[in-house]
């Protein structure tokens, strides 16, 4: 038996047309589109009907970066697959690419197998999976080639973290050799980890323990330094980047030219690097603990950098690097050590509503939003057209948004498992509606309508920006 839906009346937002139009499924796939009014939809005979009558009809985010369940700083990120998919479904998100990871010592398998048990049964919303490389050798670098058989065909190194995930430049560039040969996408955290250890250990040393002291140390310098030692390297390598997590203004600018240089270098950048700063790392008593991540938060005159980055096309994808901690015993194991804060914010439910704000402000278009939300990440990944547009062919993958519906973001009020809001009471207009995932309600005008088990494994082609 097969299923349809139409979804009528709404505005179809891709990246590249808006357009009034029906939106007809059929066995969880994007059919057609037709021209709201036309009988075609009556003559597809639907079983279920959508009134999306002054409303926004987008395909499903695509969150490209995500830590569900990751153990980090003697603890792990408190969102489950389970509690992490149905918070980002209930945002408009209908894919997410997760980071499985090898830990040194052992196999890219052992670490990829451990995260498919995590995820597999758990999920609402369907996903994919990154590889951290934390321990580069000959064995290593031949599993690369397998994973990207299977469809795992990014890979993520770390200039920071030296003692945990970290990777000199030897290492670095022995990836990138490969990853120049086998067609993966190398995934860079761009920090100096050596030189930040150093002042970290300098500031405690002074007294300075707050939660404050994290940007400090974490300097925008050190980031830009790393993006563009980075840069050179893959140009050595003859491989492509993609810089994870772009917070300084510094490092864009290190992106911008290597981009002018005609370089296959990419970056993203993250929705708290957009809407906070270094004043929410400086609240007092402790507060500024929830703040704390990795690049860090900027001073605000950085923002206006990383808009402009996303509008020149400089930056090129946002995503969250959901990465919760719950502010009472987790984030306050650091309390007297800035430096034993577990690092990560949480953010994968606020993604597509904070960017649809910034459409409002006019910092972004609308089509500009779903480019850097849905389209851009699934190609950059190897997962369009399946994800990321609306097309006839695509997975029906479709969120109803109200952009007029206004909300006050709130712990009280989201569906993360953390115990707080990086953007408690912040008031933001437009809000997701229903969400379909494949074809099927996860959320239905307001009420979970998935469950677990729904979201499937998705393997990915290579990037798709590279010839």
């Amino acid at each position: 038996m097969s299923s349809r839906t139409v979804i009528r009346g709404g505005l179809v937002i891709t990246a590249s047309d808006e357009i009034h139009a029906d939106v007809l499924i059929e066995d969880g796939r994007i059919a057609a589109l037709a021209a709201t009014g036309t009988p075609a939809a009556e003559a597809f005979g639907a079983e279920r009907v959508i009134d999306a009558t002054g409303k926004y009809v987008i395909p499903g985010g695509v969150d490209a970066h995500t830590h569900m369940e990751l153990p980090f700083g003697g603890t792990f990120a408190s969102d489950t697959f389970e509690t992490g998919t149905r918070a980002a479904a209930w945002g408009g998100t209908t894919t997410i690419v997760d980071f499985a990871v090898q830990s040194v010592g052992h196999t890219l398998r052992e670490g990829l197998d451990t995260w498919h048990a995590k995820a597999e049964g758990n999920c609402a919303i369907d996903y994919a999976f990154h590889m951290i490389v934390s321990d580069v050798n000959d064995e290593t670098l031949k599993e690369m080639d397998l994973l990207i058989e299977e469809g795992v065909t990014s890979f993520k190194q770390f200039m920071a973290y030296p003692g945990v995930f970290y990777s000199d430049d030897g290492q670095i560039l022995r990836a990138m050799q490969r990853s120049a040969e086998n067609g993966g996408l190398i995934m860079m955290h761009a920090e100096n980890g050596i030189a930040i250890d150093v002042l970290v250990e300098q500031a405690l040393a002074r007294g300075e323990t707050d939660p404050r002291y994290h940007g400090e140390v974490r300097k925008a310098l050190l980031e830009a330094e790393a993006t563009h030692r980075a840069i050179r390297l893959a140009q050595v390598a003859g491989a492509p980047l993609y810089v994870v997590h772009v917070s300084a203004m510094e490092a864009v600018a290190e992106l911008a030219r290597a981009r002018d240089e005609g370089l296959n270098v990419f970056g993203e950048t993250c929705p708290q690097y957009l809407f906070l700063s270094t004043d929410n790392l400086a609240e007092p008593d402790f507060e500024g603990a929830k703040y704390v991540c990795s690049t860090p938060l900027r001073p605000k005159e950085h923002q206006a950098k990383l808009w402009q980055g996303l509008r020149t096309n400089d930056l090129q994808v946002v995503s969250t690097d959901h990465c919760p901690f719950c502010f009472v015993g987790q984030k306050e194991l650091g309390r007297g050590d800035f430096s034993k804060i577990p690092n990560g914010l949480p953010g994968v439910e606020n993604r597509m509503d904070l960017l649809h704000q910034a459409v409002v402000d006019g910092h972004i278009s609308r089509r500009r939003w779903i480019e850097i939300a849905c389209a851009t990440p699934a190609r950059m990944f190897g997962l369009y057209p399946k994800k990321g547009t609306i097309a006839p062919g695509a997975d029906a993958d479709v969120v109803i948004y109200d952009p007029h519906a206004e909300q006050v973001m709130s712990a009280e009020t989201h569906h993360m498992n953390v115990d707080y809001s990086a953007y408690e009471g912040r008031r933001t207009t437009g809000r997701v509606e229903t969400v379909l995932s494949r074809g099927e309600p996860v959320i239905t005008e307001r009420a979970y309508t998935g469950h677990a088990g729904h979201g499937v494994y998705t393997p990915r082609s290579t990037c798709q920006y590279l010839n």
